[in-house]
């Protein structure tokens, strides 16, 4: 059967009318997301209940449904939330523009941890979520880069900065204690403890730099970007 996004859109695009039962000023979708996002950044998302989200608000839970049908539909106003809205571009070219984007992202996502779960899979999209990867693509206008491959460029990125950042994270959705530099710390142990097996990672990670890893592969993404559009460039256009 179809998933079924028809609640979560009308309340991520205003289509819902406000209910006309309960308290009106007391408590509405903003309010509920508000706190549901507060429990997530605690507790990860396998904490975040209908219940515990109205315990927080002092209000019952039926409450709750009156203007927010479920848990999926409140995960998605969360995620639109989250992100805000949309970076204003940065100056420059397309490159410096992709980067400063990815580094907000990056910002979003360490904030609220919660998101790495919640964007997985097919989900109903928020107009903030819609406007920052527009304002990725735009980045891309003028490259000489078709549509599909102005998106793929987009969804790499994006996919780069999740992956990196769930390193910081755990398995639960909470940002790591002690982020990177307990990972660094573990592995350095380790290594030190059985050198003798792992001489190729001993000799690289004493020549590593910390904190490296998101800019390494952005830019590494970015290059093949770049030489994409060179080659692009270089190419005579088709006959009409």
């Amino acid at each position: 059967m179809a998933e079924d996004f028809a609640d979560a859109l009308a309340l991520l695009w205003g289509l819902k009318r406000p209910s006309t039962r309960g308290p009106k000023a007391a408590l509405n979708p903003a309010i509920i997301t508000g706190a549901a996002i507060a429990v997530a950044d605690e507790q990860g998302l396998p904490g975040l209940t209908m219940q515990v989200v109205a315990e927080r608000l002092s209000f019952t839970k039926m409450s709750l449904y009156r203007h927010v049908p479920g848990r999926a539909e409140l995960v998605a106003l969360m995620v639109d939330h989250a992100f805000g809205p949309a970076p204003e571009p940065a100056a420059g070219e397309w490159r410096p523009q992709l980067t400063a984007w990815a580094d907000e992202f990056w910002r979003v996502v360490l904030r609220h941890p919660w998101l790495l779960a919640a964007m997985v899979g097919r989900r109903p999209l928020g107009p903030n979520e819609l406007a920052w990867t527009d304002h990725a693509v735009a980045a891309l206008d003028g490259t000489g880069l078709d549509g599909g491959e102005r998106l793929d460029t987009v969804f790499t990125v994006a996919g780069h900065v999740r992956n990196t950042a769930q390193q910081l994270v755990t398995a639960d959705g909470t940002r790591r204690e002690g982020g990177e530099a307990e990972f660094e710390r573990a592995l350095s142990g380790l290594l030190a403890e059985h050198r003798e097996r792992y001489p190729a990672l001993v000799a690289a990670t004493a020549e590593s730099t910390p904190d490296q890893a998101l800019a390494f592969g952005l830019d590494r993404i970015l290059d093949g970007v770049e030489w994409l559009i060179a080659r692009r460039g270089e190419r005579p256009p088709d006959p009409v």
